[in-house]
């Protein structure tokens, strides 16, 4: 038998002891597909053709390609809406992260008595409905009845204005961060748990303090954490709506119907039967959040690599 036979029957043998591929396990993946394509591709696909028309008094729904997204770069109301997120991102979402590591640090740091306690105490305002949390503070900051109120008259002058234009957002800020300090508390903590304790008897050894102990060892633990808390809060605060709304009715002069992009797109579509160009709105913020929640994953994988 020649050598070129001898191959032949070779390839042929190996072929028949091949196993055949099963696509059995592909099964369990339709289920997971069928929810996805329902309940996320098909609404952004539809959001997305919705976006390429124009509702038109006479004739209806026209084809207009991405003259609503022209329109939309240029529209000074959606301007104005997403720098007022874009600063209440940048001072906003770092001051609770830190709030949110000072105490996961100091729950963790077993010198605090009362860990347990503490530990609930802060997380308590997150279980608390944002709705529910949001008229409670609009109470607090009222002018009348309300704490900031109070204070003002017990003072003399008027030293907290919550609902001025100067304050409103930061009152929204405080609210936020009084809801969310302690579900980025809660990730902190149980980063900083997942430390091997040999780390720490490795530091005692070498007479590293506390602070040493935070830089060098809790600090690097908590990298991933910090990344995945951040980009929460960046979707978080280009979703800002339900606080803004609801506290439009204590501050109708203050708070617009285009204070956020969201509620701009809202009031298009509910309010001004504006459906496609809402949707247009919505397609540049989700396009928006998208890409810098990716910058900061992309910065967070980097600075783990190294």
């Amino acid at each position: 038998m020649s050598s070129i036979a001898l191959r032949a029957d070779t390839r042929e043998r190996t072929a028949t002891r091949r196993p055949r591929r099963r696509w059995t396990g592909l099964w369990f993946l339709v289920p997971f597909l069928a929810v996805f394509v329902v309940t996320i591709l098909a609404p952004v696909v539809y959001a997305v053709g919705l976006s390429l028309f124009r509702n038109r008094l006479v004739g209806g729904d026209s084809f207009v390609g991405f003259d609503n997204y022209i329109q939309a770069f240029s529209d000074p109301k959606f301007l104005e809406g997403l720098l007022r997120v874009c600063v209440f991102l940048f001072i906003q979402v770092p001051i609770m992260l830190v709030l949110a590591l000072i105490a996961a640090l100091a729950i963790d740091s077993r010198r605090l008595a009362g860990a347990a306690f503490y530990r609930v105490a802060v997380f308590v305002p997150y279980a608390v409905p944002g709705v529910v949390a949001v008229l409670m503070w609009s109470f607090l900051y009222s002018d009348r009845y309300g704490l900031a109120g109070n204070l003002n008259d017990f003072l003399g002058f008027d030293f907290l204005k919550p609902f001025t234009t100067e304050w409103i957002l930061p009152s929204i800020g405080n609210i936020v961060t009084w809801e969310f300090v302690g579900y980025n508390m809660l990730i902190f903590y149980a980063a900083l748990r997942t430390v091997p304790e040999e780390l720490y008897e490795a530091a005692a050894i070498d007479g590293a303090g506390p602070l040493r102990v935070v830089w060098s060892i809790k600090l690097p633990a908590l990298r991933g954490a910090i990344v995945i808390a951040t980009i929460f809060s960046i979707i978080g605060s280009f979703q800002l709506f339900n606080e803004p709304n609801i506290l439009a009715g204590s501050a109708p002069g203050v708070i617009t119907t285009y204070f956020t992009p969201n509620m701009y797109a809202y009031n298009l579509s509910f309010v001004g039967q504006q459906a496609n160009y809402a949707a247009t709105l919505a397609i540049i913020m989700g396009v928006v959040t998208a890409v810098i929640a990716y910058i900061v994953q992309a910065r967070g994988a980097r600075q783990e690599v190294r």
